[in-house]
């Protein structure tokens, strides 16, 4: 159930990362790496309070301030990886600009969803 909780979570942050990126690099002709990285911090924000009202529990683990550092960290990963698809898609696969940022952020949910569920809202400490 929480998967699919935090699929249609998901799907809002994408959302508002695609329309991001899409009139970044579309209509103000902003390189789409940076564009790229301002959607995905953007939508990170709206993930995390997405998350923590309709996914995970809040505060289990850490409080609200350790738990948002944790969220970035685990999400500055996912940057990399998304970074990393983006330019691969474009520069090197010649890629349409929406069509790999589609790969780049499907690259990244699985990931985000894993590690925020076992390492920052778990409901039980690691042994």
């Amino acid at each position: 159930m929480k998967v699919a909780r935090y699929f249609m979570v998901g799907g809002a942050s994408a959302a508002v990362d695609f329309s991001i990126y899409a009139g970044l690099t579309l209509a103000l002709s902003i390189h789409y790496l940076v564009a790229g990285a301002l959607g995905f911090m953007i939508a990170l924000c709206v993930n995390y309070f997405l998350s923590v009202r309709f996914v995970f529990i809040s505060g289990i683990r850490f409080n609200k301030k350790q738990e948002f550092i944790a969220v970035f960290g685990v999400s500055t990963i996912g940057l990399l990886m998304h970074q990393i698809v983006l330019f691969v898609c474009v520069d090197s696969l010649e890629l349409g600009l929406m069509i790999a940022k589609v790969f780049a952020t499907a690259s990244t949910f699985a990931w985000n969803y894993t590690a925020r569920a076992r390492f920052i809202f778990a409901t039980a400490k690691p042994k």
